[in-house]
């Protein structure tokens, strides 16, 4: 499997006045391509911060970031939001959909700024991905008139439809109950199976034994790198 992210002794620092606090230290990571990464850790030891970084929604203090062999670390904030719109796909736990869109318009909007494409290719793209996550049928419903499981799986729709290189979800079944966390989490299964790559923040155990590998942080630092060892159906 190709390396599709390589961090290398990456670092970020937050200067307030004249305190500096030190979210990530010494942060080295390799993802292949294909592979499903949990990123496990208690409330502030800088899981969000490293997500952040390598969805670009951030730039790292030091060190090195290679996404599919580029360096990214330097770029200015256009490049990075190109190549975050063709390389990224985003879950967030608050789902992040637009109240006044549709569904369809909603898994529309990564697309909108592909200017390689006619209006009819994003809107068969779009129900594509819909049809990926069995949301189809919704696709002229608006957010408020889905359960909130259904609107996760709209924003996991809206993650694939330009078809990334990885999957970032950040605490992706925080806001749902167990029910449908477990359908969410069945869904992302079935998406590394079909060969995507996924890496996914939780604080979660069970969510983390949903992954390939954990990678543990704590203080800023990785203190652990496994293999899971349990998968649970």
């Amino acid at each position: 499997m190709n390396t599709l992210i390589k961090l290398t002794n990456l670092k970020k620092v937050f200067a307030t006045d004249e305190v500096e606090t030190h979210a990530l230290s010494e942060i080295n990571l390799d993802i292949k391509q294909g592979e499903y990464v949990s990123i496990s850790g208690p409330s502030g030891c800088g899981k969000s911060t490293l997500l952040s970084i390598l969805g670009l929604l951030d730039t790292c203090s030091g060190g090195s970031f290679e996404l599919n062999g580029h360096q990214v670390a330097g770029l200015d904030h256009k490049q990075r939001a190109f190549i975050r719109n063709k390389e990224i796909g985003f879950v967030f736990q608050s789902f992040n959909l637009i109240s006044d869109l549709t569904v369809e318009e909603n898994v529309t909007l990564p697309l909108t700024y592909r200017k390689d494409l006619t209006k009819a290719e994003r809107k068969q793209m779009a129900m594509a991905a819909l049809e990926r996550v069995d949301m189809s049928h919704r696709a002229k419903h608006y957010p408020a008139q889905l359960s909130g499981g259904q609107q996760q799986r709209v924003a996991v729709a809206r993650a694939i439809v330009g078809n990334p290189s990885i999957i970032l979800a950040d605490e992706p079944t925080g806001n749902l109950d167990s029910k449908n966390a477990e359908l969410v989490m069945a869904l992302l299964d079935k998406l590394h199976a079909e060969g995507t790559t996924i890496c996914m923040v939780t604080h979660d155990p069970r969510g983390a034994k949903r992954a390939e590998r954990i990678v543990e942080v704590f203080d800023g630092r990785i203190v652990g790198d496994t293999q899971a060892q349990v998968a649970v159906a």
